[in-house]
């Protein structure tokens, strides 16, 4: 091989070492549902620079990607090229304890609704992980993550779910949609709850939360939509980890708990 040969090769190497890197840094944004605003901020990098390098049009330094994958609250060299990922480190769904049901899901599915239903129906306490969260963090959750970072509030997220367990009661338990892109709280969560995704269609996902009084969706819809596709897609692998999945569009509402009664009878007693 001549020089200007391998010159070329490694070349195209390092080209597609950068998009891989991009890709995974895209990819792992779109599964904690962070905006590229929030990253960039976080990692304190420009947000174009940001855009640049998740389209693989940026050279990245050591320190940038060990700061992005801070702000992610991720090792590093989990976003190198080659590094085993969740496809690799997926294994059979653990077997759940007693601490009841819970739901995972983007929002808009019908997490609250079924929740709630089940609760009134069962006599079961219905808890969301998010007011949890923000009891022991000592506000909401939107300047938690905006003021302390990602790490930091996964951190209490998996104190929330600690918490919860430790309490020793049966519970229903609503979480947030990007949860599961944690794998040690969603282990803690597959191992001592029944966990049900509750899950629906991009488009009425997208349509419940409008219905619901955040008008943010409609700005840049088709964009929105792409990201939601994105979010949903980059997750649905740890969404079907679930102990069971359930669809909550073209259906009735009494239909839905009716399924959920049954699925989750022998976890609530």
């Amino acid at each position: 091989m001549t020089e200007k040969n391998q010159d070329s090769e490694r070349a195209g190497g390092t080209a597609a070492s950068v998009a891989s890197v991009g890709l995974a840094v895209k990819a792992e944004r779109s599964r904690r549902g962070m905006t590229r605003r929030a990253l960039a901020y976080h990692a304190s990098i420009s947000e174009r620079y940001l855009a640049d390098m998740e389209r693989g049009q940026a050279n990245v330094s050591l320190a940038v990607l060990f700061s992005v994958a801070r702000a992610l609250g991720m090792p590093a060299w989990s976003l190198m090229p080659d590094a085993p990922g969740a496809q690799d480190t997926v294994g059979p769904v653990p077997v759940p304890g007693v601490c009841g049901v819970a739901l995972v899901g983007l929002r808009g599915g019908g997490k609250t609704t079924l929740g709630q239903a089940l609760a009134d129906k069962t006599g079961t306490p219905f808890l969301r992980l998010g007011q949890v969260i923000e009891e022991l963090g000592g506000m909401e959750q939107g300047e938690l993550i905006s003021l302390a970072g990602q790490r930091a509030y996964r951190r209490l997220e998996r104190d929330a779910v600690n918490a919860i367990i430790d309490r020793g009661s049966r519970v229903i338990l609503e979480t947030g949609g990007s949860l599961v892109s944690e794998s040690e709280t969603y282990e803690l969560l597959l191992n001592n709850f029944f966990t049900v995704w509750v899950r629906a269609t991009p488009e009425d996902h997208m349509q419940r939360v409008i219905d619901q009084g955040d008008m943010r969706p409609i700005a840049g819809n088709r964009a929105a939509m792409n990201d939601l596709q994105t979010i949903l897609s980059e997750r649905e692998r740890d969404y079907r980890r679930a102990h069971a999945a359930l669809s909550t569009s073209a259906r009735s509402v009494d239909d839905c708990i009716s399924e959920i009664a049954g699925l989750t009878d022998e976890f609530l007693g």
